[in-house]
């Protein structure tokens, strides 16, 4: 089992009061070093007392911004990105915001317009990033979504995998064991995808579970909205997925397979970053 660290990662100091750790890397905090460096305000500081300490967890503020996983060429990609899609930052963006710029984005990149399907997949996007339905999405969201997307473009699968924390290969280590009933080292593709999105599952309160936990706070249950997502992915996906449903996963393609999804749930956010295929 991975542990988390014993001192404070902001003081440094080991005490005997409760430390808060965070459910993706080993760092552990204390709740007043949080607060004192403005980490944790209203809102935040009773999220962090209510979820750090249960199955749920809470993601420290390094894990929590997936923008961080960027180098500074790839940062720097995006800004132009945006700017050239006159994309102010830090602010809402709309339906008719995101859709605009998603078209520009593919009219960039592939030299053609944007297919119907491919709209459709865009606006199921702009809803699992707007789960309060409020009619636009935060630019933290749309930055952690966008930065997810510039990883699978530009990284090749293994260097996605070596983004992935002890924590995090160790939850996805026993989310496949739990799946692979028969113990012969391979699931369905089926469970694959279903193991897909359950790595969203976040901050839902009495949530009715199934008795195999997949993610850090369980498995997705089928009432759950994650689950009735439609529609064909626009994001890229592995080839694998659109192989036939039959086709045995083993441990190491189950991995491959998740590591987007892994990665797209580190924030603390209910916004789904990564739109999991239906």
């Amino acid at each position: 089992q991975v542990l988390s660290d014993e001192m404070c990662e902001i003081c440094e100091v080991w005490t005997a009061e409760s430390l808060f750790p965070c459910r993706v890397c080993s760092r552990v905090y204390h709740d007043g070093c949080l607060r004192r460096m403005g980490y944790l305000q209203n809102n935040s500081a009773v999220e962090v007392t209510e979820t750090a300490h249960t199955e749920t967890g809470w993601s420290c503020y390094y894990c929590d911004n997936l923008n961080l996983l960027l180098t500074e060429e790839e940062m720097y990609s995006l800004m132009e990105t945006l700017r050239h899609c006159e994309i102010i930052p830090e602010t809402c963006l709309t339906l008719d915001d995101f859709l605009h710029y998603k078209h520009l984005v593919h009219k960039q990149q592939f030299e053609r317009p944007m297919a119907e399907a491919q709209e459709e997949q865009a606006a199921l996007q702009f809803s699992a990033l707007d789960p309060d339905k409020k009619g636009h999405i935060e630019w933290h969201d749309f930055l952690s979504h966008e930065s997810i997307q510039l990883l699978q473009k530009l990284r090749p699968q293994n260097a996605l995998l070596r983004l992935l924390t002890a924590k995090e290969r160790e939850r996805a280590r026993a989310a496949f064991l739990a799946l692979d009933q028969d113990g012969d080292g391979f699931i369905g593709e089926g469970e694959c995808r279903r193991a897909r999105q359950a790595w969203f599952r976040k901050h839902q309160k009495e949530t009715p579970s199934c008795n195999v936990s997949i993610s850090h706070v369980g498995p997705m249950s089928e009432s759950s909205p994650v689950s009735s997502g439609s529609g064909k992915s626009q994001e890229k996906t592995p080839p694998a997925a659109e192989q036939e449903e039959a086709r045995p996963v083993d441990w190491p393609g189950f991995l491959r397979e998740n590591v987007a999804y892994i990665l797209a749930a580190r924030p603390n956010s209910a916004a789904l970053h990564l739109q999991p295929p239906a």
